[in-house]
């Protein structure tokens, strides 16, 4: 959440109102007010706005809030065409009636609602399977209210079962580090700084395709690495992290010293994408097969199809999760054990997890994530082919190959091409304008692009990518389910569009015309500063905490 801070309505009013001598009147019920054939018609269309920053001392009629409130809310953006982020934005109607029936239930009741729970039970058990949950082990694990919590989940009981056996060896325990990649999503750092583990954010590249570099993890862990973050998914390219790679140089350290290090696997995407893909993980184990990852996360509101509010922990056993850490509830009559950060949350959102699974299934799955794939190829593929653009991204390019040799390299896919023929990652197109481009048309600014772009309503960032590779810009578009090949097709003419457009025009900055704080609401919440004005921000971004989006 960002920080907000208190809002003077005295001053605004003041300002707003042409008699000062009213300003302290917030009233936003009279009797002029109550009777109304329609909310324009009554006095909140012109004479009196409703209130912003204080409780009103009586309320609004129901039609005239709801009808200021939608015309608002208008200004947004559409979710669909927010093609930045990994959140999904759309259920089929029986599920969406499924979440309006029971928003009001409560998970912390686990007393009162006993088929919920049951259905929880249901979802940890079915994912765990997914992740190649091993005979003999019982996995263990939890819905969140998304990835951050369960990474914090997850990096808390590494750091606990760390001082736990330094205590046993009667070891120092007060300098515990974690390793992960500068391409990290800043849950992971949020992490380190809340539960104070000095956080080793190690470099990547474009050798090590923008991800945990394994060369570095060798060089970076200790006695005090309580464990190594290693992502399913880079948010910044879509990259799959070398699990295995990272585990069996686990293995040889652990060989070589007797130190233990596990690997927490964030898949915050990939954890609803590898398991159903043809390409899998492109070969290589990344999940509970490897004894050397304990725990993984998920984010249900990602690929697991479901709206905003849910994520998912699990252990591959129970063994794994400090006795400490799990508090015994005595409430409402009943008595559960639990582990989260959060007490009440919802539960619509875990019903809604249970129904696409059980609905969908493992082809309906497949098919969904296949079909992401494709149109995340196709759009790689077409950008590369104008010859302007280069993808960093690389699930298009043939399994093996992830360098780009030019338009003419681009291959056109064949009908039964499945994820199997390419790269494994996310279904993700990061991209960036062509050296030759940047040659020929060198008054174009690549964030223009994305400026124009937003004038059609899609939202397509255009960022940095993490420290080292700074210097590179990208803009990035995640291709979730709801973009059919008809919004595809749509969305390349209208890059194309853009994109010559700017070609054909003289010098202009855009920048100008970048988003900026533009309500007094904005002005004062959490501090910051845009695009153009990055250069003065407290902390460089090389010591920064990277959103990158999600």
């Amino acid at each position: 959440m960002s920080l907000a801070r208190h809002v003077d309505p005295d001053t605004l009013i003041q300002a707003l109102h042409h008699h000062p001598s009213k300003a302290h009147k917030h009233h936003l019920q009279t009797k002029s007010a109550t009777s109304t054939v329609t909310p324009y018609s009554s006095r909140y269309a012109s004479q009196q706005e409703i209130s912003k920053y204080i409780i009103p001392q009586q309320g609004a009629p129901a039609d005239a809030v709801h009808q200021m409130l939608k015309d608002e809310l208008d200004l947004d953006g559409r979710p669909n065409l927010n093609l930045a982020s990994f959140v999904g934005t759309y259920m089929e109607r029986e599920a969406e009636a499924l979440m309006v029936e029971n928003l009001s239930k409560n998970m912390s009741d686990a007393d009162e609602y006993p088929a919920m729970m049951a259905m929880h039970a249901r979802c940890v058990s079915i994912i765990s399977h997914l992740w190649g949950v091993q005979r003999g082990e019982t996995a263990i694990g939890s819905a969140t209210t998304g990835s951050s919590e369960a990474i914090h989940l997850g990096g808390l009981a590494m750091k606990r079962r760390w001082q736990e056996q330094r205590e046993r060896e009667g070891e120092d325990k007060t300098k515990p580090n974690i390793i992960m990649g500068s391409n990290a999503q800043v849950a992971l750092e949020k992490f380190a700084r809340y539960f104070e583990v000095e956080a080793r954010i190690l470099d990547v590249s474009e050798k090590s395709l923008y991800r945990l570099d394994p060369e570095l993890v060798k060089k970076n862990i200790d006695e005090n690495t309580i464990g190594v973050f290693v992502i399913m998914g880079s948010t910044y390219t879509g990259h799959y992290e070398p699990v295995e790679e990272i585990s069996n140089i686990l293995d040889e350290y652990e060989g070589k010293t007797g130190i233990d290090i596990p690997i927490h696997v964030d898949a915050a995407s990939g954890g609803f994408i590898a398991p159903f893909t043809h390409a899998k993980a492109g070969g290589h184990k990344w999940n509970f097969q490897l004894p050397r990852v304990k725990s993984i996360n998920t984010s249900g509101h990602k690929f697991g199809l479901v709206y905003a509010g849910v994520g998912w922990i699990i252990w591959r056993d129970e063994s794994y999760l400090p006795k400490h850490l799990i508090f015994e509830l005595h409430y409402l009559g009943g008595t559960e054990e639990s582990y989260t950060l959060n007490f009440s949350r919802p539960g619509a959102q875990i019903i809604a997890q249970y129904y696409n699974l059980i609905h969908l299934g493992f082809e309906g799955y497949r098919n969904i994530m296949e079909n992401c794939l494709t149109n995340a190829r196709l759009l790689s593929k077409a950008l590369e082919k104008t010859g302007w653009y280069v993808c960093v991204s690389d699930i298009h390019r043939k399994k093996g190959k992830h360098i780009y040799k030019g338009a003419e390299d681009v291959e056109y896919t064949r009908e039964e091409d499945t994820s199997a023929n390419y790269n494994a990652g996310l279904p993700v197109v990061a991209f960036r304008l062509s050296d030759d481009f940047k040659q020929n048309y060198s008054h174009v600014k690549q964030e223009s692009i994305s400026t124009l772009l937003r004038v059609k309503q899609y939202i397509i960032p255009n960022y940095p990518l993490p420290p080292t590779c700074q210097s590179t810009e990208i803009l990035r578009v995640v291709v979730r389910e709801s973009m059919s090949l008809d919004l595809l097709d749509r969305l390349i003419t209208d890059i194309i569009s853009v994109t010559e457009q700017l070609m054909n025009t003289d010098a202009v900055d855009l920048a100008a015309f970048q988003p900026g704080a533009t309500s007094v609401e904005k002005l004062h919440q959490s501090r910051g500063v845009d695009h153009r004005n990055k250069h003065l921000a407290r902390r460089p971004m090389s010591e920064g905490v990277h959103r990158t989006v999600c």
